[in-house]
């Protein structure tokens, strides 16, 4: 998933740190927002590159993945990470936004609080997390597979009954994936399907007994 390689194969869609003490993923996401410019999704995606896919995970379904009941208003963020998943699947290299999209502003009040709680989140994975099983990312599979899950994980939080808040695990998920991605933890990966899958099943658990509820009703 996400390693640049050299030769004339297709260049993965997010790159590895050089083992040379490359700044870490907090640092160049903190560099960018103490840096002087717009703060653009555009300028967000030009500085990531091909580790962009992971990134833009990570920003939307980030809000979902707050533990407060959304009512269906991130339902955009969830249908564009699942579009974006799918260039992903078909195999480009980085990210394409129409252009209205990338002038996005992120540098507002709002934006800038979201990511800086995001950003201290990241910095406490950063801590416990090292490269695990780094063979396994870098490669055309992965990321189709990497793909496909988010598509799932997403998916998943838009069907999620809104101002339930069971939304919230499928897209943390997808967020912890995406991480493990920029991270390159195969662990990380683990806790992130576990997570997700554990909130679609509450989904079908409870939309099951709510069926079965009303069933009685009538």
């Amino acid at each position: 998933m996400l390693i640049e390689h050299t030769s004339p194969q297709p260049v993965p869609a997010v790159q590895k740190d050089d083992a040379s003490g490359a700044s870490s993923f907090s640092d160049e996401l903190e560099g960018w927002l103490n840096s002087e410019g717009d703060k653009t999704l555009g300028s967000l995606l030009e500085l990531f590159g091909r580790r962009s896919f992971a990134v833009v995970f990570v920003l939307l379904l980030g809000v979902p993945a707050l533990p407060i009941p959304t009512g269906g208003a991130t339902h955009v963020f969830e249908v564009i990470a699942m579009l974006l998943s799918l260039e992903l699947i078909v195999g480009r290299e980085e990210v394409w936004l129409p252009r209205r999209w990338r002038t996005l502003e992120l540098g507002g009040e709002r934006q800038r609080r979201f990511l800086h709680a995001m950003l201290r989140m990241i910095r406490r994975l950063e801590r416990v997390s090292r490269p695990r099983l780094r063979f396994l990312f870098g490669h055309r599979l992965s990321n189709v597979t990497f793909g496909v899950l988010v598509i799932g994980g997403a998916l998943g939080a838009f069907l999620a009954p809104p101002f339930t808040g069971l939304d919230t695990l499928p897209s943390l998920g997808v967020v912890l994936l995406s991480l493990a991605v920029l991270l390159e933890d195969f662990l990380l990966v683990v806790v992130g399907l576990i997570v997700g899958a554990t909130g679609v099943a509450l989904e079908i658990v409870l939309g099951r007994a709510a069926v079965s509820g009303l069933g009685s009703l009538f």
